[in-house]
């Protein structure tokens, strides 16, 4: 028998037809799992995908996929954000399959690698305080707590929180 560690684990951009598809299906049944939210969140990853996925600028935006023994484990996506200079972050996930490999960080590293090399000088995302695995990945690259605030989504009484990563003297590699 195969152990989990000697399984096969590689990250590589998201062009493959299903990739998109997985990643709606896969943020709906992991969040639905992990912290019962209802499909209001896969509406808001289907909407980010279909944009990503119908407009988006291959030199300035970009999508990566996770896969452990060639199965889809997780996902990132960069995208342009409100001013030329800045990107964002969105709909990072490591399912529980690929979970304990280091693929939140490789993929958060992909992304950043990309944002640099397409000439953005920030990195902004949003995310739910609850996600204290990804914080801590966003946190070991630098990133910095913006602003937050409670809102009601999903079906529970959650806290958004806003995290900015300079690229002009932030790190491309987690700190421990």
């Amino acid at each position: 028998m195969v152990q989990q560690d000697q399984k096969q684990a590689d990250v590589r951009r998201a062009d493959r037809p299903g990739d998109l598809g997985w990643v709606v299906m896969a943020h709906g049944e992991a969040y639905d799992q992990q912290f019962g939210w209802n499909t209001d969140f896969e509406v808001l990853v289907a909407g980010i995908v279909a944009d990503y996925g119908s407009k988006h600028d291959p030199a300035r935006e970009a999508a990566w996929i996770a896969e452990v023994d060639g199965r889809r484990v997780g996902c990132v996506f960069l995208v342009a954000g409100p001013r030329p200079e800045v990107a964002k972050l969105r709909i990072l996930l490591v399912t529980p399959e690929g979970r304990g490999r280091g693929l939140g960080k490789r993929l958060v590293g992909e992304c950043l690698s990309f944002a640099r090399e397409a000439g953005y000088e920030q990195v902004t995302l949003w995310t739910n305080d609850v996600l204290s695995t990804a914080r801590k990945i966003y946190q070991g690259f630098g990133f910095t707590l913006a602003d937050q605030e409670h809102h009601h989504s999903y079906g529970h009484d959650l806290v958004g929180q806003n995290w900015i990563l300079d690229l002009r003297t932030g790190t491309t590699d987690a700190r421990g």
